[in-house]
C-alpha cells in the first residue's frame, strides 16, 4: 500500500521509502548522499589528502586480489537490515553482484573488504554507525583511515563481525605497516600518508 504526496511516494517499507528519497536526491557538486540509520544525508566526498591515499590503496590491492574481483571508489553498498545505503570511499567485491540491486547499488554483503577515509564531517559515521553496519552486513574487513583521530592519525582494520559488531584485529599510526589478513596478504605501508586530513 501506498501513498502519494505531489512526486513522493508513501510506502509501508521503510528501507523503500529511505532508497526512493536517497535516490530523488539533489547532490551538490563535491558530495554524497548516502543513508545513515534511515537518514538521508548528504557528506562532502573526501579531501585532497583522502584522494592520494585511496589511490595508493587502489594500486596496492589491485597486485593482491583475485582477477575476477575489482576495487570500487564511492559505490553505494546497501545494508537494509539498518536502514542503510553508505558510500565507502573504497570496496573490494567480486565483479559479479554489479548491477545486482538495480545499478546503483549493490549488497554491502557482498563486498570483502570497505575502506572508509574520515574527514572532520564523516568521522563519528565512519568510526559507530557505517562500522555497525557493515558488520551487520557481514563484510569480513573495514579498514577505517582515520586522519583525525583523537589519538592522532591511526588506520584501523576490523575483522570478524558477529552479531553486528567488529574484533579489532589491527590499529597502527600513520607511518606504519599494517597486515590485511587473506584473502589479501598485503602489508599495507602508510609511511606515505599525509597526516592531518581536515
Amino acid at each position: 500500500m501506498s501513498a502519494h504526496f505531489g512526486d513522493y511516494v508513501l510506502t509501508d517499507d521503510d528501507w523503500d521509502e529511505a532508497v526512493w528519497v536517497w535516490r530523488h536526491t539533489v547532490v551538490p557538486k563535491g558530495c554524497r548522499a548516502e543513508i545513515i540509520d534511515g537518514l538521508v544525508t548528504v557528506m562532502p566526498l573526501t579531501a585532497g589528502a583522502g584522494h592520494g591515499i585511496a589511490q595508493s590503496l587502489t594500486r596496492g590491492l589491485y597486485e593482491v586480489i583475485p582477477e575476477n574481483w575489482g576495487v570500487y571508489q564511492w559505490l553505494a553498498t546497501a545494508v537494509p537490515a539498518r536502514l542503510g545505503l553508505y558510500v565507502p570511499d573504497l570496496v573490494v567485491l567480486p565483479r559479479e553482484p554489479m548491477g545486482v540491486a538495480g545499478d546503483d547499488f549493490v549488497p554491502a554483503a557482498a563486498a570483502r573488504l570497505v575502506v572508509e577515509i574520515t574527514s572532520q564531517a564523516t568521522a563519528d559515521n565512519d568510526r559507530v554507525r557505517k562500522a555497525a553496519g557493515y558488520a551487520q552486513a557481514g563484510v569480513p574487513l573495514y579498514l577505517l583511515v582515520d586522519g583525525v583521530a583523537p589519538g592522532g592519525p591511526t588506520v584501523t582494520l576490523y575483522g570478524e563481525p558477529a552479531d553486528g559488531t567488529y574484533r579489532l584485529l589491527s590499529a597502527r599510526p600513520f607511518g606504519e605497516v599494517i597486515e590485511l589478513p587473506e584473502p589479501f596478504a598485503y602489508a599495507l605501508d602508510t609511511a606515505g600518508f599525509p597526516a592531518p586530513m581536515s
